[in-house]
């Protein structure tokens, strides 16, 4: 089991977003977080990775106590998640192969053969192993998004979190972004990702988690 809420509340300052919240991810496991916009779903996700303080209930995630999380080990926390924003979040004015590499040494790695063979390694599971030195500009979204899939694996993460990755996205590109998430589980790495694209679940089946009236539901 990579993450484990009983009876979280979810508040973003004073206000109680998610009460309640009872959940369980395994290895492995694809998960969809649906619900309406303001229904709460980033913020459940931003409490996982320690954007939001859980101060009520217990909830651990890829071995991390979230009740007792103290500022200075978030980065430690984060070396175990993958995140994957609908805003891609680059940095304009380094390559592919920088913005990884800034990821790298940002949490912790030092030796440079070492990290070059990650970020080829990264670059080739996402399909992107001729694209290390073009900017981000110079990319399409669909590629984009791949570059931050590609950061989010760097460091073999327990667990991916996914905000509406498909945003932004062509239907054709979605499809080509949804098979790789799968693809990255089936090694063991579990998913959640919040979508309002119903059409997805269809397609990629996994477990469904509703937000919905500021509780967590499982729907299967």
């Amino acid at each position: 089991m990579v993450i484990s809420l009983e009876k979280v509340n979810v508040f973003q300052k004073k206000n109680l977003i998610l009460s309640e919240v009872s959940l369980t991810v395994n290895k492995g496991e694809f998960v969809y977080l649906i619900g309406k916009t303001g229904s709460g779903k980033s913020s459940l996700l931003k409490a996982l990775y320690g954007e939001l303080k859980i101060n009520q209930g217990s909830g651990y995630i890829a071995g991390f106590d979230l009740t007792k999380l103290k500022s200075k080990q978030i980065p430690y926390l984060r070396r175990k998640l993958g995140i994957v924003f609908q805003d891609f979040q680059l940095l304009s004015d380094r390559t592919v192969r920088e913005n990884l590499l800034f990821v790298l040494k940002a949490t912790g790695w030092t030796d440079k053969q070492k990290m070059d063979d990650r970020i080829q390694e990264t670059l080739a599971m996402v399909g992107l192993s001729t694209k290390g030195f073009k900017m981000p500009h110079e990319l399409s979204g669909g590629e984009q998004q791949r570059v931050v899939i590609a950061r989010a694996l760097l460091n073999h993460p327990d667990v991916i979190l996914a905000d509406e990755p498909s945003g932004n996205l062509d239907p054709e590109t979605t499809r080509e972004i949804m098979a790789l998430l799968h693809d990255i589980t089936k090694t063991g790495t579990a998913a959640i990702m919040a979508t309002h694209n119903y059409s997805l679940i269809e397609n990629f089946p996994g477990r469904i988690i509703r937000c919905e009236t500021g509780r967590v539901f499982s729907q299967n």
